[in-house]
């Protein structure tokens, strides 16, 4: 994979050392905003990074760019894919994939035109903790309960309170508890159970934006309960309760980092099938193999999810009455 790396925020940060451990990905390039560039020189000092560019056109102009890894503020996310497609590359989009449902329907009609791949960088759904806890459900029962919270106070938060709005609480931004903290949750939920037959959200809303909330996904037999906040503290967890055990993670779903199972015995059984430390790690070797082994049926199995996912966040915004800036020109 050659990858261009869009974007230098906390996320690419995060995810520079660890490229270093996956040989088959080759970084070729950076992009970031003209006034990012001596940021980017010192990037390209520390990591193996072979060009900077701050003109997005030129970079996707770069033949020895196949794939695209766009990692900005979320309200970006779609028109930044969509000219990466045009422009035939493969992208992988960071979480949440867009705005709305409608933006990602386009994006996949263009990359379905190209022939090209498609992706939603959602790490949980690469975790080996992740892929056990799918073998171990039947162990539970009958599932009866499911709840995923994820409860961070942000960093933004004290400057959102005296009116200094960042993106992480602007609704012009596609901002806000539900797309970023809460969508783990989702991706958790639907990863494990598929698509629910209904969905419901209660939001603590502040100028526009939800600061926190609580989302009612409703299966045939049980109830899965998420919550997300950016407000408040508290212990971040998963649990899924069967009428033969319960299944428990400790700390937030999007790391996934250990888990155990009790049976109705009170056995339990502390777990860890993680292959590496960084959370980030098993998805992007997962992205490499299936744009490498043009796995399409795995991809569209993916791009599947990730719609699945983004209605139930438009859908739980629209009757919450959370209204980004994209709903207006798409009509969403």
């Amino acid at each position: 994979m050659k990858l261009g790396i869009v974007g230098a925020g906390k996320i690419v940060q995060d995810l520079l050392p660890m490229l270093k451990s996956i040989p088959q990905i080759d970084l070729v390039a950076i992009f970031g905003r003209p006034n990012k560039k001596e940021f980017l020189l010192d990037l390209q000092k520390e990591y193996p990074i072979n060009k900077i560019y701050v003109d997005y056109k030129e970079m996707l102009a770069d033949t020895d760019i196949d794939v695209v890894y766009i990692a900005l503020p979320n309200h970006l996310h779609y028109s930044y894919t969509k000219l990466a497609l045009e422009a035939r590359k493969h992208v992988i989009c960071e979480k949440p994939f867009t705005s709305n449902l409608n933006e990602l329907k386009e994006l996949e009609r263009i990359a379905q035109k190209n022939d090209l791949y498609l992706i939603e960088a959602i790490t949980n759904q690469y975790r080996g903790n992740f892929l056990k806890i799918k073998e171990l459900l039947p162990k539970l029962g009958d599932i009866k309960v499911v709840e995923a919270n994820y409860s961070q106070y942000s960093s933004r938060y004290d400057a959102f309170k005296e009116g200094n709005i960042l993106p992480a609480f602007n609704p012009e931004m596609s901002g806000g508890a539900l797309m970023d903290i809460n969508s783990y949750n989702i991706h958790f939920v639907v990863g494990l159970f598929g698509k629910p037959m209904e969905v419901q959200y209660y939001p603590n809303l502040s100028r526009g934006i939800d600061t926190s909330g609580v989302l009612i996904l409703e299966y045939e037999r049980f109830k899965a309960i998420c919550i997300g906040s950016k407000d408040s503290w508290g212990a971040s967890f998963a649990t899924i309760q069967g009428d033969n055990g319960f299944l428990t993670v400790d700390g937030p779903v999007n790391s996934i980092d250990s888990l155990f199972i009790s049976n109705a015995s009170n056995v339990e059984e502390k777990i860890n099938k993680n292959e590496h430390n960084h959370r980030m790690y098993e998805e992007f070797v997962a992205f490499e193999k299936i744009i490498r082994e043009k796995n399409k049926s795995e991809m569209l199995k993916r791009l599947e999810h990730s719609l699945q996912v983004m209605e139930i966040l438009t859908i739980a915004r629209k009757r919450a009455g959370i209204v980004f800036a994209a709903d207006k020109w798409l009509n969403e």
